[in-house]
């Protein structure tokens, strides 16, 4: 073996050396609750029902770390029939670099700033699938990479940014060596930026996906899609409020729905925005309140026609939890007007009650 081969191999090894990674682990975690609940079905008038029902999480986490500190981690969690899964990612965190997330179903960006208001048990859009608001973003779930930066001082704040992109932005999972086919979305982009200061937390996200509909003629029909939002919350002793404003223009052209039809986000013709309002209250160190309102806009863009105006869907939710270790007793009652921004829809009441044990 001639000289410069021994100095390859020897640089070779000692590289490999440098990033060689220490011994992983992994490790189970999860819980059920299980529910009692009552109320009357948003798409059906006039219908109510009780059912007893459980929810089944468990996942899984392992991880390691590089001899350089940089740590990696990849976590799985299964549905609630535990058949499939609901999430898959990996994370690289370097030691000053910020960390990189690629995956599927969870991990976007979005999840960091969509509903960001006090809640003690649910966001409302775990409640009632109607709620726009949670739709922000949620486009860049599956094949994605995104990025988050070191937390850095400014002035006193904290500041953290997220940057990510999805090669094909339809929320459809694409797994290992597979390629996406075209379809009616390309790409997707999404920012967002945080700011922490003492007991302030203010937040602003944007998300954009190439929209590939075209008409009959070939020339583009739509536009591309934007969705974005922002909080502020704040908190005082026992006490925290916040509010959250969003705005989603799905690119679609066409008719506007008429005010006595349900709306389906990224169908219907017209925007949806609006905004929720939310405040909690830690009684003790077991037991804590929140109440949240919610209101939300479907504007048709397109008053003048017949039949055809602006509609509010509105929702009211009061929660309560209780824990002791790993038991916890939560509730919730919610009322839903307009539900599917339909005024002729009967309003929705839902109440749970639900035992949570966890592992």
């Amino acid at each position: 073996m001639n000289n410069f081969k021994k100095i390859g191999l020897t640089a070779l090894a000692g590289s490999l050396v440098a990033v060689s990674a220490h011994a992983g682990e992994l490790s189970v975690s999860g819980g059920v609750n299980i529910t009692l609940k009552h109320g009357t079905a948003a798409a059906a008038s006039n219908t109510s029902g009780r059912g007893i029902g459980t929810d089944k999480d468990v996942a899984f986490t392992g991880g390691g770390e590089l001899d350089n500190g940089t740590t990696f981690s990849v976590t799985t969690a299964t549905t609630d029939a535990q058949t499939d899964l609901t999430s898959g990612y990996i994370t690289i965190s370097t030691p000053s670099m910020g960390s990189f997330l690629m995956g599927n179903h969870s991990g976007a960006a979005h999840y960091k700033y969509d509903e960001e208001v006090p809640q003690v048990y649910e966001q409302i859009s775990d409640i009632t699938s109607t709620v726009t608001q949670n739709k922000v973003g949620d486009f860049m779930d599956n094949n994605h990479i995104t990025y988050t930066s070191p937390t850095f001082d400014l002035g006193g704040a904290q500041v953290t940014l997220d940057l990510g992109y999805a090669s094909d932005a339809n929320d459809t999972e694409t797994g290992d060596g597979g390629v996406p086919g075209g379809g009616t979305y390309g790409s997707g982009t999404e920012a967002g930026i945080t700011i922490a200061y003492d007991a302030f937390k203010f937040g602003i996200y944007g998300a954009e996906r190439e929209n590939n509909r075209t008409s009959a003629a070939g020339v583009d029909a739509v536009r591309d899609e934007f969705n974005g939002v922002w909080y502020a919350k704040y908190s005082f002793g026992p006490v925290s409020v916040g509010y959250s404003e969003f705005y989603i223009d799905s690119g679609v052209t066409g008719t506007a729905e008429a005010t006595n039809t349900a709306k389906v986000l990224r169908t219907a013709a017209g925007f949806q925005e609006g905004h929720q309002i939310g405040i909690a209250f830690n009684v003790n160190d077991n037991l804590s309140v929140s109440y949240t309102e919610s209101e939300e806009t479907y504007d048709a863009q397109a008053d003048t026609a017949a039949g055809v105006a602006d509609v509010d869907q509105e929702i009211d939710a009061i929660q309560v939890a209780y824990s002791m270790g790993g038991m916890s007793i939560k509730a919730y009652q919610m009322d839903v007007t307009n539900p599917s921004f339909d005024e002729d829809a009967s309003d929705s009441q839902v109440t749970e009650i639900a035992l949570g044990l966890a592992f």
